[in-house]
């Protein structure tokens, strides 16, 4: 079904009309069919309508619906809808995700092509050359080939219908176009030392309710000196945060790739940089786009990898990525279970450094819970993806914790190694560990190394806590833990039941 008629309504267009017929008729076209639309007189709106019906849990990924766009096009809107399931578990199925690919190409990769993704977020997109719906971007409407973009998820029976109209209004293009505002990439004049961030956010660019101007004074108040901004599959935000960050703080630019075998942060990219989603493990793709990312600059860190959800659940293995968020969001199990992954890496020999992110999309999850505690040369985007790459950092619950975690040899070595480094000792010579915290009152802070838990200590009633100990060098390396038990607790127990506060990396001894 289509429809080409002159509309005086052309600001009226309601999902009510969309779901009763209304203007756009009762014929509806299944999902594929090829819409050609002709020139038309400035002022005259064409409609075009797909729909469908997503039952088969083996239903491809994506699915595309083309269109032709015609020259002299000056908005473009997409109104769609289908029907989730709320499973009560904090996720649904029957999910639609949409985004949209213009005349130049959808083929994997093609960043080119890509003009906007709203995953499930929103029914309804417009473009125009002046202005875009958060999440896509605005620019010229070139005539050729569109393709609007679904992405079924999740699809168990019954499955759900979905519509999908597409109305574009002819005449000149919207003026002036679209200027971008992106963030500095360095706050001049800040020194070499430790440097506090989230790389893991989320604003109306995606699924989140922050608005860029809020999540950045939300950040402030946390004592954040720096935020990643990582809105799902999408570069829209990064053209426009400039407009948001002030003078004295750092905006490190990125995207969450979300891919359907789990999602990966793309940080530290030049804003506008789009990566690439549409592949599963399977596919041998993820290598791809993360060599993509350290080419531009960037950082590639597995999400986090251990929530069970499926598209959720980090199911690629983790030789392409060059960080693990072993802490997101508030203390859970899934957490837990990451770090006892990661200390099983760690006795085997691989190493992937960890960082920990809120992973916030509103005011009712904290940013900065957790926050990564990074050292830098200087507060910029390049030293932030240098420190992650070389696990050059330590996670705390608040700015509340402050931690110095050093080692040197306990002997003739006199370098002084932190987290991530690696301390080369004179032969026969022990490890000298120095662990420092305060802020942590009601906690015990634990070292670890090859052979498991080595020693603790109980902060005091300041809730400060120290360690100095020497250890044995055939370990491999050293790390820290805080955590915050139940009641008083024996310094040498397995507590890894109980809430973490802090965590390093570790320093490794040669």
């Amino acid at each position: 079904m289509s429809e080409h008629t002159a509309d005086p309504q052309a600001g009226a267009w309601h999902r009510r009309s969309l779901l009763k017929g209304g203007v756009l008729g009762a014929g509806l076209v299944a999902a594929g069919t090829a819409y050609e639309v002709a020139e038309a007189a400035p002022g005259t709106v064409t409609h075009r309508q797909w729909s469908g019906h997503f039952k088969d849990p083996s239903t491809p990924d994506w699915v595309y619906l083309p269109f032709r766009m015609p020259p002299g096009v000056r908005s473009l809107e997409v109104r769609y809808d289908f029907t989730p399931h709320n499973t009560g578990l904090g996720f649904s199925t029957n999910v639609v995700d949409i985004g949209i690919f213009d005349s130049s190409g959808k083929g994997l990769g093609n960043a080119a092509g890509f003009r906007g993704w709203s995953g499930g977020a929103r029914r309804h997109f417009r473009i125009t050359e002046h202005w875009a719906t958060q999440g896509y971007l605005a620019g010229p409407l070139t005539p050729g080939r569109w393709h609007i973009v679904l992405g079924p998820f999740l699809i168990t029976p019954p499955g759900t219908p979905y519509t999908v109209t597409l109305r574009l209004t002819h005449g000149k293009p919207v003026k002036p176009p679209f200027v971008e505002h992106v963030a500095p990439v360095a706050v001049p004049g800040k020194p070499g030392g430790w440097y506090r961030g989230d790389l893991h956010s989320h604003t109306v660019h995606s699924d989140g309710r922050w608005t860029p101007t809020a999540l950045v004074a939300a950040a402030r108040a946390r004592g954040l000196d720096f935020l990643g901004t990582s809105d799902h599959n999408t570069s829209s935000s990064t053209r426009v945060w400039g407009r948001a960050v002030p003078d004295d703080f750092l905006l490190v630019s990125g995207e969450e790739v979300t891919t359907r075998n789990g999602h990966w942060l793309s940080s530290g990219t030049p804003a506008g940089t789009w990566i690439d989603w549409r592949y599963r493990a399977a596919d041998q793709q993820l290598g791809r786009f993360t060599d993509l990312t350290r080419s531009l600059g960037g950082v590639a860190i597995a999400a986090h990898p251990t929530v069970p959800v499926n598209g959720t659940r980090w199911d690629f293995g983790f030789d392409d990525v060059d960080a693990l968020e072993v802490w997101n969001g508030p203390w859970s199990g899934f957490n837990a279970q990451m770090v006892t992954a990661w200390q099983q890496m760690l006795v085997a020999g691989t190493y992937v450094p960890a960082v920990g992110n809120s992973d916030s999309h509103h005011d009712g999850q904290v940013v900065g819970l957790p926050m990564t505690s990074y050292r830098l040369g200087t507060l910029a985007t390049a030293d932030v993806v240098a420190a992650v790459k070389g696990g050059h950092a330590w996670i705390a619950e608040s700015h509340d914790v402050e931690l110095t975690f050093t080692a040197t040899g306990a002997g003739a070595t006199t370098t002084v190694g932190g987290p991530g480094d690696t301390v080369t000792l004179a032969g026969g010579e022990q490890l000298a560990v120095h662990l420092e915290v305060s802020g942590v009152p009601g906690t015990v802070a634990q070292l670890f190394g090859a052979t498991g838990l080595l020693t603790g200590a109980l902060a005091d009633a300041s809730g400060q806590v120290a360690i100095d100990t020497t250890v044995d060098p055939a370990e491999g390396f050293v790390r820290a833990e805080v955590r915050r038990p139940a009641g008083t607790a024996d310094p040498g127990a397995d507590l890894s039941n109980a809430p973490m506060v802090a965590l390093t990396n570790p320093v490794f001894v040669d």
